[in-house]
């Protein structure tokens, strides 16, 4: 038997109505904070994402999907959209458009990464992107706006966390400091940990490791590092959080692990999942923009993960129940009969009416057994005494009741259906 890949997953009819109710919520809240969709291709070309990510990550150092094709050119699967949406915004000259870009994306992912719970190697993700503003109020914003899109899902289990990294001279005499402290503690960390304090210290902070956890509970706090203009835009994210009443920790241990974040970064994180409570992560990210190409241009974002929002929301049961059923199941009285059942489905279907009837050739029993699996408000009965007579037979599988109708006269069935 051939099987999905290891770390990808089918959706499965049964499951889709959860995947569709998010992908709503997301595109309507989208739509009231005025951000547009973008759509970019499933592969870029690898530098993308080495020169944007940093080399140092662990995600272009050893989760990238990447090949070489035919015109031998390093292609990668995308493993996040922010560089693509860069990218993109950089090659069709979006800045000579309008000052402000306010854009949104619902996409897969690929990391090849070890599959658990809420991680897979092809993933899906929302997220949006402000490029354009410095303005902290954009900062907010993106806070505010993926927090209501996880409330209107029915999450309730949920903590925001922020933080501020600065501009790059500040967090490089953070990063010596960090050395200067860790340098007589590095034979206590574990191998990871151990490799991180030479290519990108600061994520030791995300060691899952007991011993690195401990250690870095007394490391020295990054918001020590800031100048007074980091610290400034810091504190005005944190008060216009305050005045829309979001409640928020100050973490200094969230560092994120993309080399392009610059001042605030923030997560959303769950204790409905398990060890991957991260359901969103964001920030600011003024610098890359330039670091691809383009004009220096200020840029914040997040992004969020949806195989990680189904799986908390299965766990603190706020799924949605699905109730998916048809308007009407056209229920066959004779054989002889089918052409006239297939021309009148064609009929309600083009008026918009769900319909749906037999094709395995069912006893009418066995029909009606179908009918109310599929939760049919209606059933219409083609065949019998009636037909022969221009009529057909309208039953309200609610309360029983049946009526006859012409079928001259259709306009009025589809108008009872429509009731």
């Amino acid at each position: 038997m051939i099987k999905a890949i290891t770390g990808t997953k089918d959706i499965l009819p049964d499951q889709i109505s959860e995947w569709k109710r998010l992908e709503k919520i997301v595109e309507e809240q989208m739509s009231f904070f005025n951000y547009k969709e973008i759509r970019t291709p499933t592969f870029e070309e690898t530098v993308l994402f080495s020169r944007g990510i940093g080399e140092s990550t662990d995600i272009v150092s050893k989760e990238m999907y990447t090949f070489i094709d035919r015109s031998g050119t390093s292609i990668t699967l995308k493993p996040e959209m922010t560089a693509s949406v860069v990218r993109a915004f950089i090659e069709h000259k979006l800045s000579k458009k309008q000052s402000l870009h306010k854009l949104y994306y619902i996409s897969s992912m690929f990391r090849q990464e070890r599959p658990q719970a809420g991680r897979l190697r092809e993933f899906h993700q929302f997220g949006a992107e402000a490029i354009g503003g410095n303005d902290p109020m954009l900062d907010a914003e993106m806070i505010e706006l993926a927090y209501s899109i996880l409330k209107l899902f029915g999450l309730k289990n949920l903590e925001i966390k922020i933080n501020s990294l600065g501009v790059p001279s500040e967090r490089e005499k953070y990063k010596n400091e960090l050395q200067n402290y860790l340098k007589d503690k590095i034979d206590n960390l574990s191998e990871d940990s151990k490799k991180r304090f030479e290519t990108n210290i600061l994520r030791i902070f995300d060691s899952k490791d007991e011993k690195d956890i401990e250690i870095m509970a007394n490391a020295p706090k990054i918001l020590e590092f800031l100048g007074e203009e980091s610290l400034n835009h810091f504190e005005e994210v944190k008060n216009y959080l305050d005045e829309i009443g979001i409640k928020y920790t100050v973490d200094f241990k969230l560092v994120r692990g993309l080399d392009y974040y610059t001042n605030t970064t923030f997560e959303i994180v769950s204790g409905s999942v398990g060890a991957q409570s991260a359901l969103c992560g964001g920030g600011r990210y003024n610098l890359l923009i330039e670091q691809l190409g383009g004009q220096s241009t200020p840029a914040t974002g997040f992004a969020a993960g949806m195989e990680r929002i189904l799986l908390a929301c299965r766990n603190e049961g706020c799924e949605e129940k699905n109730e998916s059923s048809i308007d009407i199941y056209l229920v066959r009285m004779e054989p002889a009969k089918k052409q006239n059942v297939f021309k009148i489905a064609d009929r309600l279907r083009l008026s918009g009416i769900k319909t749906e009837l037999d094709y395995l050739s069912r006893s009418v029993k066995a029909q009606m057994r179908e009918a109310n699996r599929m939760k049919a408000k209606y059933v219409l009965f083609v065949g019998g005494e009636e037909f022969e007579k221009g009529n057909t037979v309208l039953k309200v599988m609610e309360t029983g009741i049946q009526e006859e109708l012409p079928l001259g006269k259709f306009d009025e069935i589809i108008n009872r259906i429509k009731k």
